[in-house]
């Protein structure tokens, strides 16, 4: 069991310390799968489509200790673990327990930002519960949780929201983790580049080539060398590395779009190659919407050339995009618009705007090709 860190208020100050908690649901779709299902559990278990092309949505842990992971291809899923056993999602039950479990959050704060279905940032600096620690408002949170759907949350406390989303991980599954203002940099000095949310695989290649493997590397960077080498991340990635994020937790975050690239470790040059590489960049694009009831008018591809040049086309349409494989020809179509190219492609980018909401009960209509 952690430390009993508290996160009191600085009697010095006016303001008091922040406190935030980011709970994260512990394998969300799969392990719905599993309670609504006895013969699914202690199985490993993939929600998403066992087609050739198909993705994984979500696998439980038992499928997890075979390598397989949410975004990987079915088919490579399916070679690590011979006996994984493909369910098909279930949004609509997923997001009926998502409200639940809202609705838990709300007994505590009315600050609250969700990410997905299955994590949302909390602010509880001001609890409605009077509750002095986070610590036991998250255990709070996390018992009721169990309680009402039957399911595990993990949860990180700490005074911003890169900390606590680290913290969270850190005690994963069915676990919880404070990281105090003591602590924090501290914590974020042995970090592994790898391990900084927001930074992926390429990005952390491009830290380590540089000769930068943990957060204490970053934090004896300049800012005009992190923004030469990172652009404006450079600037966010300097003041995290010392534990330092003054983001607010945004109530009711309107999202006006949503997007998924991918960089290559080795630049693309044909068609067939980089229409292949789109199709987990729309998947990943169309599981947010399906999981959010969002639908856009507006499909843009993002190129990005070995030399960092970047070229993006987009196409808007009068009616929101109504399936995965809408979304997916128009992505296919404005690649071909711009075939051939004349440079070698190391980032290619899907994205979908002027997000609105719609109704459930709606017909919905088709992107015309």
């Amino acid at each position: 069991m952690e430390a009993d860190v508290p996160l009191n208020d600085d009697e010095q100050t006016t303001a008091p310390q922040r406190k935030v908690i980011h709970i994260d649901m512990d394998a969300f779709y799969a392990s719905v799968e599993q309670r609504d299902n006895p013969e699914l559990r202690d199985k490993p278990v993939a929600v998403g489509g066992s087609r050739e092309r198909g993705v994984v949505a979500a696998a439980s842990y038992e499928a997890r200790r075979f390598g397989v992971r949410s975004a990987m291809p079915s088919v490579t899923a399916k070679r690590q673990c011979p006996d994984l056993i493909f369910v098909k999602p279930r949004f609509e039950v997923y997001k009926a327990i998502s409200q639940q479990i809202r609705e838990i959050f709300a007994e505590h704060t009315p600050i609250i930002e969700p990410l997905s279905l299955d994590e949302a940032y909390l602010d509880v600096t001001e609890n409605l519960q009077s509750i002095p620690l986070a610590r036991d408002i998250a255990l709070a949170i996390r018992a009721k949780i169990k309680t009402e759907t039957g399911l595990n949350a993990s949860a990180g406390i700490s005074y911003n929201k890169f900390l606590a989303k680290l913290a969270s991980d850190h005690r994963k599954p069915n676990g919880q983790y404070v990281i105090s203002p003591e602590t924090g940099p501290a914590f974020v000095e042995t970090l592994p580049v790898g391990k900084f949310h927001g930074i992926g695989p390429a990005t952390a290649a491009k830290f380590n080539a540089l000769g930068i493997r943990t957060g204490l590397d970053i934090r004896n960077q300049t800012p005009s060398f992190l923004e030469a080498n990172f652009g404006k991340s450079g600037t966010y990635y300097y003041w995290i590395s010392r534990g330092i994020d003054e983001r607010p937790v945004r109530a009711n975050r309107i999202r006006k779009s949503v997007g998924a690239e991918n960089t290559f470790f080795e630049d693309l040059n044909d068609f067939e190659a980089m229409a292949t590489a789109l199709t987990p960049l729309v998947d990943k694009v169309w599981r947010h919407c399906e999981t959010t009831g969002n639908r856009g008018r507006t499909v843009t591809l993002k190129i990005k050339f070995f030399d960092f040049e970047i070229m993006s086309r987009s196409r808007s349409t009068d009616v929101p995009v109504g399936t995965r494989d809408d979304l997916n020809r128009a992505a296919i179509q404005l690649l071909k618009s711009v075939m051939p190219l004349p440079k070698a492609v190391r980032l290619l980018g899907v994205s979908l705007s002027s997000l609105q909401r719609t109704d459930d009960e709606a017909e919905q209509l088709g992107l015309p090709i």
